[in-house]
């Protein structure tokens, strides 16, 4: 996502294609993209990179959440899904998309006509496996009634804790994969967090209350007891964050972004850094759903969100 969209000024074409092929040099063999990230340009980049790696990744896109004359629009009619899957064949130069996501959950129409349609997206040799995003454990039952769904991806990290009310144990049981996006706080539990008053008017994080100057002074408290934690343990704040999210289960994949090759490497330096048990607890007491500051979406993203707690902060 951040590089093409939402996440201030996006690099040079160059060094985006230099870091997707990096990480494909490093083993990564997962990678996400959407309609919407760029309004499809996010997908054209990663088709023209990877194209001759296709073999071997996963590719991951969604739809139901695209740019319309220049304006986000949630739109999860069956129409238009079918339409979306073939403009993102066509952009990620594939016969074939491994995991399609619904991006956002559209309440005018019913997630079973939605998956319906994904779900003819397969039959049809378009689609390999379904997925949602950003939806509650009820939508993700209804959902899974209709078309088996391989994959939920929905906010967890340290200071979003909203699987933990429901979906989580509901992926758990159904054999779903959990992937945690954000799992690195959008850039706070990093070794350099944002500082919202640089961050170019068109950020996403601008709009987000807890980078706020009301709620943010407290976050980054928190932020500097995990970075003692981690100090003390001998790994970095970023390892730390990830190792916490990549321990919640087996079912549990974290995709943290990043425009650095050396960020993309400290990142996968996680699957080779045991972290002691008692660690991974004290991080959770410090930062969590009671003690982040503010809700993770303005009021009007809230309505938008599908998932148990809306957001909310505590």
């Amino acid at each position: 996502m951040n590089l093409s969209h939402a996440y201030g000024v996006a690099p040079t074409l160059e060094a985006a294609e230099r870091l997707l092929l990096t990480a494909v040099e490093e083993g990564v063999t997962h990678f996400d993209t959407a309609a919407l990230y760029g309004f499809g340009t996010n997908e054209e980049l990663v088709g023209r990179v990877l194209a001759g790696h296709r073999d071997r990744i996963v590719l991951a896109s969604k739809c139901g959440m695209t740019g319309v004359d220049g304006r986000r629009v949630i739109d999860g009619r069956p129409e238009t899904i079918r339409r979306t899957a073939d403009e993102a064949l066509a952009r990620l130069r594939t016969d074939v998309i491994d995991l399609y996501y619904l991006h956002r959950l559209d309440r005018a129409v019913p997630v079973e006509e939605s998956v319906g349609a994904m779900a003819e997206l397969v039959k049809a040799g378009k689609v390999r496996a379904l997925g949602l995003s950003e939806v509650s454990s009820q939508t993700l039952r209804r959902a899974h009634a209709v078309h088996p769904i391989a994959a939920l991806q929905n906010e967890y990290s340290l200071w979003s804790r909203d699987p933990e009310e429901g979906t989580l144990a509901t992926t758990r049981e159904l054999g779903v994969a959990l992937v945690a996006f954000s799992p690195l706080a959008r850039g706070v539990l990093t070794d350099a967090p944002p500082d919202p008053e640089t961050l170019p008017a068109s950020d996403i994080r601008r709009g987000m209350p807890r980078f706020g100057a009301r709620h943010y002074p407290a976050n980054l408290a928190r932020r500097a007891e995990l970075a003692r934690l981690a100090e003390k343990a001998g790994i970095s704040l970023p390892q730390l964050a990830l190792a916490w999210v990549v321990s919640r289960g087996p079912h549990v994949i974290a995709i943290p972004g990043t425009r650095s090759t050396a960020h993309l490497r400290e990142n996968l330096s996680v699957l080779d850094v045991e972290v002691p048990g008692e660690v991974l607890d004290a991080a959770g007491r410090v930062l969590n759903a009671a003690t982040v500051n503010g809700p993770r979406y303005n009021e009007a993203t809230l309505a938008e969100i599908d998932t148990e707690r809306g957001g909310r902060a505590g």
